[in-house]
């Protein structure tokens, strides 16, 4: 037996260090290794048995391909050269008859490190198929911080040990972000407050020292409120934000209008709960907002993070040690150039862009664009975690769609496909990761050989590259020469490294790099931005969600007779629709819970355990009821992507998401919709 390092692959902001224990041909065992610089040793409970997965004895090991109905299920094995075969005579056909438009790359989180999660870049860029938009997750988030901070960087988790009040707003930690959580528990028993402000607060309730419940979607009308009682009682840092921010006076004058009354109206949080909590986080010498992503899904999500994200600096905590902001980029790098993996320099002519968020759209064909007839599908599963879940299966089974899935398992999109290609786990390929939580980049080498006739998308990708008759030679090497050759030509984030770093890179391993500075503001400007003259609202506002207000597209307002918001939720016991192969995680997880405050269930005749069933102008979706006092008035939460065969109709939450956009960042607002519920 031997026992080597190695990384945890998955979307989460930490790359949890793991010590992966081998016989040279299957891993036995994983745990988490106690010499990571970021997780200490500490790993979640679904990687504590991640030799589960990679022995699964329900993993695909051969290609395959389709003899039954689409979305039947039924497979026969095939040689890799008869898929290959066939998957290049397709694309061939596909660009002689509809040209490069008409093929379609889709990938986003099921792997998070470079390598193998952006190699397929190169293959379609030389080929000039679309480009995809992916925004999946948090990119209003992202895009609403930038907005007033530019690329200045939020607070390193690692940093909170310094806070002495924390806000945690629309972020369960419980499920996302572990290592943090241990922090703020530990931050409590020593008596520093905690107070969530969450739409559902099923999971972290207990961890809090209060609970603010906000109505869907309205979240930037409290930090507008709390910044009028802020400015108004004297509490704001009026000389560090004439100073150190731009329009501060200009937006001052505008918060009037923003008060607790107005704003108990929109979010159903009482005027005197947010006057006290305004008092409250004034009164912290160094407070942190932990900032979740959730309250970005929305059609007004970048403008409710950049108020989040004023709110944040209003008294002047950015200036003190763990004051400020945690959940947005805490900078660093880049480490590697990724343009080597990508090869941006292959594609000849712009590409189609196709936003991932719409691939309903897309495969039902855009106006003035070419219809999809090639849909590549690898590290995603659309059918379970992208909107419109519906106009996707209609999409995929469309007979002239041609699609190839990588996979390990058979998913709910992997059942559509025409092709099945096998592919691998981290421990059987060699990678390395930039955390997206931390400042940290590391790397790990393949552990074990991949079972049966499995590949890793480095390979999968070269083979069809060859087969498609491209003779540059950047697939001629192994992700190893890959991996080697990126840390030969490193970036910035790896200027000032030592010899025993770099040897932790060679070998295998991860660094944590130095915190930034905060007040250094990397903007256009050099100061923050309150007000910011380069976006098409410059002085943020109180903007309305797509929840109030009329759907685009001339569809009936939900708001009327669907009047309950609809949230999506994470499980702490599963990762989007990662690890559904684990029985054990699926069982303790249960059923598809749909959670009601218990005055909207009383109205509506519901009891806790009833099956019920959430319906808006996209479909309807059977729960089983959770009434529960920590979920908002208005608002119903469904925890966690099933796979549908676990439901009766095969519908899943997303069936009951639109595919409309965030304001900013071109996001997802799978938060964003509205449904009424009865009982089944």
């Amino acid at each position: 037996m031997t026992i080597h390092k190695s990384i945890c692959p998955y979307d989460c902001p930490t790359s949890c260090g793991l010590l992966v224990e081998s016989d040279g041909e299957r891993v036995v065992r994983v745990k988490g290794d106690p010499d990571d610089p970021i997780s200490k040793g500490l790993i979640c409970r679904k990687m504590q048995r991640y030799d589960q997965s990679i022995n699964a004895p329900q993993r695909i090991l051969t290609p395959l391909r389709r003899i039954g109905d689409k979305g039947e299920g039924r497979f026969a094995p095939i040689s890799w050269d008869e898929a290959v075969d066939a998957v290049a005579r397709r694309w061939t056909t596909a660009l002689e008859a509809h040209g490069p438009d008409s093929i379609l790359p889709f990938y986003y989180s099921g792997v998070m490190s470079l390598i193998h999660r952006n190699c397929g870049d190169a293959l379609f860029n030389r080929m000039g198929a679309c480009g995809l938009v992916k925004t999946l997750c948090a990119s209003a988030k992202h895009a609403g911080y930038v907005a007033v901070m530019g690329e200045t960087p939020c607070l390193d988790p690692r940093e909170l040990a310094r806070s002495d009040f924390f806000l945690v707003w629309g972020c369960n930690m419980k499920a996302t972000r572990l290592h943090s959580m241990a922090d703020v528990v530990r931050a409590r028993r020593s008596g520093k407050r905690v107070v969530l402000v969450e739409s559902c607060a099923l999971d972290m309730a207990s961890y809090c020292d209060r609970v603010v419940l906000v109505r869907p979607g309205t979240d930037g009308a409290l930090a507008l409120a709390m910044m009028h009682v802020l400015a108004e009682e004297g509490l704001a840092d009026a000389e560090f934000l004439r100073r150190e921010a731009e329009g501060f006076e200009a937006f001052r004058q505008t918060l009037g209008a923003y008060t607790p009354a107005w704003a108990e109206g929109v979010t159903g949080v009482e005027a005197g709960v947010i006057e006290e909590l305004a008092r409250e986080f004034a009164a912290a010498s160094a407070p942190a907002i932990v900032l979740g992503s959730g309250n970005s899904r929305y059609g007004n999500g970048g403008m409710t993070v950049r108020l989040i994200t004023i709110l944040s600096a209003f008294t002047g905590a950015w200036a003190r040690p763990g004051g400020g902001l945690c959940g947005c980029s805490p900078g660093g790098g880049p480490y590697v150039d990724a343009s080597r993996i990508a090869r941006p320099d292959l594609r000849a002519h712009p590409a189609r862009m196709v936003n991932l968020n719409q691939l309903a759209m897309a495969l039902a064909g855009e106006p003035g664009k070419a219809p999809i007839r090639c849909l590549h599908v690898y590290a995603s599963n659309p059918m379970g975690s992208v909107a419109n879940q519906r106009g996707i299966r209609r999409g995929l089974l469309d007979p002239a769609l041609f699609t190839v899935v990588h996979e390990r398992f058979m998913t709910d999109t992997a059942r559509y496909a025409d092709i099945i290609l096998p592919a691998t786990f981290s421990v059987e390929q060699a990678d390395c990761y930039r955390s997206y939580g931390y400042r940290s980049f590391g790397t790990a080498y393949r552990i074990v050989p991949p079972p049966g006739d499995c590949k890793t998308n480095w390979e999968i990708f070269g083979l069809l590259f060859r087969a498609m008759g491209y003779g540059e030679d950047h697939f001629d090497r192994s992700a190893e020469e890959m991996l080697a050759d990126l840390l030969a030509h490193p970036v910035d984030g790896l200027a000032d490294l030592t010899t025993e770093q770099w040897e932790t890179l060679r070998t295998g391993g991860q660094l944590a790099m130095p915190f930034a500075e905060h007040t250094a503001w990397k903007t256009p400007t050099g100061r923050m931005r309150i007000v910011n003259h380069e976006l098409a609202e410059p002085m943020p506002h109180y903007q309305e969600s797509h929840g109030g207000q009329e759907n685009l597209g001339g569809q009936e307002n939900l708001g009327g007779n669907r009047p309950l918001r609809l949230i999506a939720v994470p499980s702490a016991e599963t990762l989007n629709s990662v690890f559904l192969e684990r029985d054990d995680l699926v069982a303790r997880r249960g059923p598809m819970t749909l959670a009601l405050h218990p005055d909207d269930a009383a109205a509506r005749g519901i009891a806790d355990g009833d099956a019920v069933l959430a319906c808006n102008d996209l479909g309807e979706v059977a729960f089983t009821a959770l009434v529960t006092p920590l979920v908002a008035r208005g608002a119903v939460a469904a925890a966690g992507i099933f796979d549908s065969r676990a439901t009766a109709d095969g519908n899943l939450v997303n069936a009951l998401h639109h595919e409309r956009l965030s304001d900013l960042g071109a996001a997802t607002t799978l938060n964003d919709n509205t449904v009424e519920v009865r009982r089944a």
